[in-house]
């Protein structure tokens, strides 16, 4: 609704009218204004809940009991702030340490990352598809401007007047693909700053993974073999 609110003001009309000179495309172009509002409105109030859910300080905590052999209370900790996606992947590796630790690893990783790409594709399709209704907007909107040229002397302005109220489609769409950017990028950042700590934890939990067995001389080589698989 914003962006025929916008539109209206710069041409000094009700949106109403706009919405009336816009054509049928200005139909379908509210409910993807309307579906690209609802999710950016739903991943911002999820980017603020994760946020606050992120505990730094009990991955080093998982980490350093990792290194000290115990995997047990690693477990522990990493159940007590579940609500850190780190943490659920750590604790979900390191149940599977003796089976496959690197599959367990990948599953939770994949789980998290979903969650993470939510949304992305919606605003993505909302990019792309605004403007071309836009466009098929003003396609229609001049075909019936053309269309009113009988010999008329007056067709010229006729024609200039449809034509630019057949724009408006094009204008919606633009501001609807615009503005639907920003939060794409922004989510598709999130996104890939989740997968790069994802990998970085990966990498931190085959090392301490390692210095414990390097600790303990009694390590078995299942125990060797499932830090390097990570």
């Amino acid at each position: 609704m914003t962006d025929a609110l916008t539109v209206a003001f710069l041409m000094n009309k009700t949106p109403m009218q706009l919405f009336v000179a816009g054509g049928i495309v200005m139909w379908p172009m509210i409910l993807l204004s309307f579906v690209a509002l609802t999710v950016v409105i739903e991943r911002v109030i999820f980017a603020v809940i994760e946020n606050k859910r992120r505990k730094p300080e009990l991955f080093h905590d998982i980490l350093n009991l990792v290194e000290a052999g115990d995997t047990e209370g690693a477990i522990a900790v990493g159940r007590t702030g579940s609500s850190d996606f780190l943490a659920r992947i750590m604790v979900a590796a390191l149940e599977n340490k003796d089976g496959s630790m690197s599959d367990a690893f990948g599953r939770a990783a994949s789980v998290e990352l979903a969650r993470f790409s939510q949304g992305i594709p919606v605003l993505d399709t909302a990019i792309t598809a605004a403007p071309l209704l836009g466009l098929l907007g003003t396609v229609t909107g001049m075909m019936g401007a053309f269309g009113k040229v009988t010999g008329d002397l007056s067709a010229p302005v006729a024609i200039t007047g449809g034509i630019a109220e057949a724009l408006v489609a094009t204008a919606c769409g633009l501001f609807v693909a615009v503005t639907c950017l920003i939060p794409y990028s922004y989510l598709n950042s999130m996104h890939e700053d989740a997968r790069r700590s994802i990998e970085e934890a990966g990498m931190s939990l085959e090392m301490a993974l390692s210095k414990a067995a390097r600790t303990d001389g009694t390590a078995t080589q299942d125990d060797e073999a499932a830090a390097g698989d990570l």
